[in-house]
């Protein structure tokens, strides 16, 4: 069985495509390639996420599983966030920081598993998360964002109502005491829980 994007070092044959992909209302240029999600262009779920989220400028923001960056980049770009970009995937990690530089972004992107290498604490935690690494990657994004979320902080994940937003409302609900559905959009649900 072939690796998937979500593993450390995908084993598909290289397939470097550039994508010209207009978010939040400016025009970016991307690499993708094969073995990282999502590689012909910014997928539908990232899109609505993206387009949910009114940061203030300056604030700390982690996007976690970042793949090649697009919600990161965007983010740092059009509103002004200081990024922390990580994911397991080499691949994507490369790609994130040539388009980080492509697109005239400063980030810090490192390799972590979920929050294994992450210090800190953020305003925000962004994910369009792994859905085929299983429900205990979700899962572990939601139990341990709190620590990594300064007070008043908040994380939002976007998960198709099929692929588990149910149970990952449930589980932000749990640890966080709130969630609230900010956006549902064919099928794909942005999900917000504030630590308090």
């Amino acid at each position: 069985m072939s690796k998937m994007y979500f593993e450390q070092q995908p084993d598909a044959a290289h397939d470097v495509r550039e994508l010209r992909q207009s978010l939040l209302g400016q025009d970016f240029l991307f690499l993708a390639d094969a073995g990282v999600f999502s590689k012909k262009q910014v997928d539908y779920g990232s899109r609505v996420l993206l387009d949910s989220l009114d940061f203030a400028p300056g604030e700390r923001l982690l996007d976690l599983g970042c793949g090649y960056g697009p919600l990161g980049i965007a983010l740092a770009k059009v509103q002004g966030q200081q990024v922390t970009m990580v994911d397991v995937n080499e691949r994507a990690l490369d790609l994130a920081a040539k388009n980080a530089r492509a697109n005239g972004v400063e980030a810090q992107i490192f390799s972590s598993d979920v929050y294994e290498q992450v210090a800190g604490t953020f305003t925000h935690i962004i994910s369009n998360p792994p859905i085929r690494a299983g429900k205990s990657v979700v899962h572990k994004i939601i139990v341990e964002a709190p620590d990594y979320l300064e007070s008043g902080g908040d994380l939002t994940l976007v998960i198709q109502k099929k692929q588990g937003a149910p149970s990952a409302k449930k589980k932000m609900e749990e640890i966080f005491g709130n969630c609230e559905i900010i956006r549902k959009d064919k099928g794909y649900y942005i999900l917000r829980s504030e630590k308090e």
